[in-house]
């Protein structure tokens, strides 16, 4: 627990600087002042993932990847010290004592969940040697060939790879996930620092859902946890804007940036970029070409090494889609094998678990995933996203109709923007691998979003809204109680100073090439220690005589 904290000063300390930087460039070439400290150090972590990715296609992420962002981020405080300090200060001073004290308590709970808990399942299968194949050599060509889920290659892997600062202790910490869900966390908290709900209030109650079903596994470094954090803070933030009736364009592009961010960390995403329509109406209508440029640059300057380095492992510009097959490589997955795995990836979320299943109709598949694969509430969930689904339409004739009569506001249109990327992402997901994890945030925020167009258009009784808040407040205690029996049954385990390793497995071995590899007796699961290691004793083909050389496609 003590270690993850440390962890995290460090690297809330550099993401700030950075994102502080990053706000420089924004204020000097976009003429916008980024004000939130939280959406500050969120661009510094987007920044601090591009650089670790980047580093990677040159050799381990390591000591000297961390000591080359040190040394940048001494130079940046260096520079910009007045306006770092005059920055805190003033967070401080508008925060209040109140805030500050609840902010330390959510650091001190989220460092207990983020140093103990359940390791994902999928942690032990291939985020944790994904994580250590940065660690120990960047990138290496064909990778998916020894490991075809070790091709996923989100972006999130190589920011946890920066911070686990395994080159000082020897542990590799997983500590970003918990990091992220404390930075949404503290967002969530300005839901209770107002008198009347706003939209952006309703998104950071599905934020706060979301975070009360993830303390148990942020100890693991699954990158579904990531994406959902960040679209979250994607949505509430874009909201804040909205609110605050921030009329330049750049907040709002700026956060179809971290849209594009959020596809490297899991392609699921995807659909938030539908948000892009907004500030690139604005931009074209204006004729603002040099910031058109500026965007679109940083759009690609955030997607570039992603692509990159999803090339080198796979051999496909995205994995796993064999449809994109346009690189010519001796590293490349085969296609049958690419076709198979996205298959699977299909078909395990609907529970049919068999590849060849995967064009089976959604009238046959459904009704099965439904009865078997959704807990009670998400099932609750889900037939309310179906209404909400039905809302949103009448909502979206209601307004094009006043909007005739000239009585449409810019506001609802902005509303419903937002409603319809977040029905979009839920119907992909749904129609795709919807394995509820994999979801949660936009299942939620179709939900929740709803319920806030629909509360700022009726007005609604002050009993009425008593009773909400009552509501919230009795979930909050039945969540706390919740925590509390959760942080006792696991208080007698040893990581206050020290935090929870990876899985142990019984592990068997073969040499290739003087290489030695590891791989279960039983199961298909590995761990981080053994390395490297595998899920299955199978054929490896180098492409030369080392690891860093890669490894040859069938």
């Amino acid at each position: 627990m003590l270690f993850v904290i440390v962890n995290w000063i460090y690297l809330a300390v550099t993401s700030f600087l950075l994102g502080t930087a990053f706000a420089k460039f924004v204020r000097r070439v976009l003429g916008w002042e980024m004000k939130s400290a939280t959406e500050t150090m969120f661009y510094g972590l987007i920044w601090a993932t591009v650089y670790a990715q980047v580093f990677s296609l040159f050799g381990g992420v390591g000591a000297l990847a961390n000591g080359i962002l040190l040394a940048a981020c001494i130079v940046i405080a260096l520079v910009w010290k007045k306006t770092i300090k005059s920055a805190l200060v003033q967070s401080i001073k508008t925060s209040g004592r109140a805030h500050s004290a609840v902010v330390l308590i959510l650091v001190l709970i989220w460092a207990y969940c983020a140093s103990r808990g359940y390791m994902h399942y999928d942690s032990d299968l291939y985020h944790a040697q994904s994580i250590r194949w940065i660690e120990e050599y960047g990138v290496a060509p064909g990778l998916g060939n020894i490991h075809v889920r070790f091709a996923y290659n989100s972006s999130f892997f190589a920011l946890s790879a920066l911070y686990s600062m395994k080159f000082l202790g020897g542990q590799s910490l997983h500590a970003v996930n918990g990091f992220l869900a404390l930075l949404l966390s503290v967002e969530v908290l300005k839901a209770f620092r107002v008198k009347r709900f706003c939209l952006s209030d309703f998104a950071r109650l599905g934020a706060f859902y979301y975070l009360t079903v993830l303390y148990r596994d942020i100890v693991a470094p699954a990158s579904d946890y990531a994406v959902m954090c960040v679209v979250f803070f994607i949505i509430i933030r874009w909201l804040v804007h909205l609110e605050q009736k921030e009329h330049s364009v750049a907040p709002y592009a700026l956060l179809c940036v971290a849209g594009v961010y959020a596809v490297t960390l899991k392609l699921t995403a995807g659909c938030i970029l539908l948000l892009v329509l907004k500030p690139a109406i604005s931009l074209i209508k204006e004729k603002k070409g040099k910031e058109i440029a500026v965007y679109i640059a940083m759009g690609l300057l955030v997607l570039a090494p992603w692509v990159i380095r999803t090339a080198l492992i796979s051999g496909y510009l995205l994995y796993p889609f064999p449809a994109l097959d346009v690189l010519t490589v001796d590293w490349k997955i085969p296609v049958e094998a690419a076709a198979r795995d996205a298959a699977e990836i299909k078909t395990w979320g609907r529970g049919l678990n068999d590849a060849a299943l995967v064009n089976m109709p959604v009238t046959e598949w459904f009704p099965n995933w439904f009865s078997t694969m959704l807990p009670m509430l998400g099932k609750l969930f889900l037939l309310a996203d179906f209404v909400c689904v039905a809302v949103f339409f009448g909502i979206l004739v209601s307004t094009i109709i006043r909007h005739g009569k000239n009585k449409g506001e810019a506001r609802e249109w902005d509303g419903l923007l937002v409603l319809a990327c977040m029905l979009l992402s839920f119907e992909f997901w749904l129609f795709s691998a919807p394995l509820l994890r994999y979801g949660y945030a936009y299942v939620l925020l179709v939900i929740v979003l709803t319920a806030g167009i629909l509360y700022r258009k009726v007005k609604i009784p002050a009993a009425a809204e008593r009773l909400f808040a009552v509501l919230v407040f009795a979930f909050l205690a039945v969540k706390a109680v919740t925590f509390a029996r959760y942080a006792w049954s696991v208080s007698d385990e040893p990581y206050y100073i020290a935090q929870q390793e990876y899985g142990t497995y019984e592990l068997d071995s073969f040499e290739v090439n003087d290489v030695r590899f590891y791989y279960p007796v039983s199961g298909d699961r590995v761990g981080y220690e053994a390395f490297p290691a595998i899920p299955l004793k199978k054929e490896i083909l180098f492409r030369g005589e080392s690891l860093e050389d890669g490894f040859c496609g069938r």
